[in-house]
């Protein structure tokens, strides 16, 4: 089994490849992993076409929700966006929360983060900032974001727990965020797990829903809520790469699902040690 420290080296050098693909390729895969399916086209992602700030030139592909059309996010509002590639959600954040507010995007990819500032700068916007860094160990001060959110990102870090003990950390009290990731309900073939692309492709990295949700319960957060639920289908195309006609017969007839959900949760509207702000 591979350390938290190998699979972060594979996920970062995975999406430096998924940087310099073509956006169409990433949507045929599962989160840009490379194992293109000719069966079905945007397997993951939903589409952003009529929502305000979208800008096609930052949009890579990687997403499996639409987190920004659920977060709730008001004018003068400080964003941080986890995971923030070449920038897609943080231009639509930067769109509802306006020239009055301000957003934060954190990716560990330099390239990303180049792509990202590329496109900020063509778009004029100086309110949009990027930062180099682990999602882990954000590079942003306690107490000080409004609303976080987050695109498929989640299911790639080993320490997820860790992560949502940042987020309530730079949460302000009252704050909250808006999460789309990749849960399962069942377990996945041990073959799909052992795959370091489909790691780097969000699925094998992906946790039990259950548990996914206990995390965020446990790090101290309330009014917790499913905002949007919908079932992942991989290709057979996709899925012979890993199985053989047997185990895929048993994986399609199991139980076992792979969704993505969007979740929201408050950070606690007062200042306690246990919430990061005393």
């Amino acid at each position: 089994m591979k350390t938290d420290k190998e699979l972060k080296d594979l996920v970062k050098q995975k999406y430096a490849e998924i940087a310099l693909q073509d956006k169409n390729e990433n949507m045929a895969s599962c989160c840009g992993s490379g194992d293109c399916s000719t069966e079905v086209y945007n397997i993951m992602s939903d589409s952003y076409d009529s929502i305000d700030g979208y800008n096609q030139d930052a949009d890579l592909g990687l997403g499996c929700g639409l987190p920004t059309e659920y977060a709730l996010i008001k004018k003068g509002d400080t964003v941080l966006d986890l995971g923030s590639g070449a920038g897609n959600d943080c231009f639509v954040a930067r769109a509802q929360t306006s020239e009055k507010g301000r957003v934060i995007g954190v990716d560990f990819t330099p390239i990303m983060i180049e792509k990202a500032r590329e496109n900020a700068d063509k778009r004029g916007l100086n309110n949009v900032e990027f930062r180099l860094g682990d999602i882990e160990n954000l590079p942003v001060t306690s107490n000080t974001i409004d609303v976080v959110v987050s695109n498929c990102v989640l299911n790639l870090v080993p320490n997820k727990k860790r992560v949502f003990q940042e987020i309530l950390r730079v949460l302000k009290p009252g704050g909250h965020f808006s999460i789309s990731d990749i849960v399962l309900i069942g377990n996945l073939p041990l073959s799909l797990i052992q795959q370091a692309e489909m790691y780097a492709g969000c699925v094998s990295g992906a946790i039990q829903k259950e548990t996914y949700l206990d995390l965020i319960k446990v790090s101290g957060f309330t009014d917790i809520v499913i905002q949007k639920e919908k079932p992942i289908i991989i290709p057979d195309d996709i899925l012979k790469n890993y199985l053989n006609d047997e185990a895929l017969t048993l994986f399609k007839n199991s139980n076992t699902g792979i969704f993505s959900v969007t979740v929201f949760a408050k950070k606690p509207n007062i200042c306690t040690p246990d919430n990061g702000c005393c």
